[in-house]
């Protein structure tokens, strides 16, 4: 596979451009902190994150892949699918551990501590769907790099997923409108803008609810789907009742969040 480092950047970059102009010529939500200081912050945690990755995992999901695949390991190497059906059935299987994942990250106290730094964001917009700790990248690699080497996932389908699952993570955090019977529609399959917005209000039950990252279906299925915020999407709060202050969405103040209360 050629340079798959520069095909997930070339996507990344372009989707965010794109959301970052669609949210601007059509905004959603009023803004309640400063745009600047957020992007260069959470665009700083991005580069951030990759650097972590460089340095502590010398094999990523695709190098994973790579070797499962030349030892002949995991399912989809012993049933020897045509490569059109594998990749449809690795982008369900591991979106629906991304789901899962998410949900566990939000249930178990420890694991929640790192990723409520995600929800601390006071406003949501495409650079919200990267603001991850790297304590929890790195925890998601290696449950995504387990996923990968036990269903034999290829290359190919790894490299797929991930970019459809970046480009899901900036698409549904943009603060940018969907005609309502556009987004009605399309969530019926995919996590729109307003459905996820509900994921960061708040209030604890809207916080809890659609864990879903690029298909909506798997809230349907298991009961964590919530159709629309309690105060409606111009009033509902972004956030957590804990960090508040504008100074909490500085790099520094966010990598700490995990090790603090207050």
């Amino acid at each position: 596979m050629q340079n798959p480092d520069m095909i997930r950047l070339s996507f990344f970059i372009s989707v965010l451009v794109l959301c970052a102009i669609w949210e601007w010529v059509t905004p959603r939500k009023t803004l309640t902190q400063s745009k600047l200081t957020r992007w260069i912050n959470n665009l700083g945690l991005v580069g951030f994150n990759s650097f972590c990755l460089t340095l502590l995992m010398p094999y990523l999901a695709i190098e994973s892949a790579i070797w499962a695949n030349n030892h002949h390991i995991g399912l989809f190497n012993w049933m020897q699918l045509p490569s059109a059906i594998e990749v449809l059935l690795a982008v369900l299987l591991l979106d629906l551990a991304i789901y899962a994942q998410h949900l566990v990250f939000h249930r178990v106290p420890w694991l929640w501590r790192l990723h409520r730094m995600h929800h601390a964001d006071q406003d949501i917009d495409v650079t919200t769907g990267a603001r991850f700790h790297p304590i929890e990248i790195l925890l998601s690699m290696w449950i995504k790099i387990a996923v990968v080497v036990s269903l034999g996932i290829s290359p190919l389908a790894v490299l797929v997923f991930e970019i459809i699952l970046n480009a899901s993570a900036m698409f549904n955090h943009s603060n940018a409108k969907l005609p309502l019977k556009l987004d009605d529609k399309l969530r019926k399959f995919v996590v729109t803008p307003d459905m996820h917005r509900v994921h960061h209000s708040v209030i604890p039950q809207e916080t809890h609810s659609n864990f879903g990252f690029f298909l909506s279906i798997w809230d349907r299925m298991f009961a964590t789907y919530r159709a629309q915020p309690q105060l409606g999407h111009d009033k509902v709060q972004i956030g957590l009742p804990l960090f508040r202050q504008h100074r909490e969405q500085w790099l520094d103040k966010m990598l700490s969040q995990p090790f603090r209360q207050k």
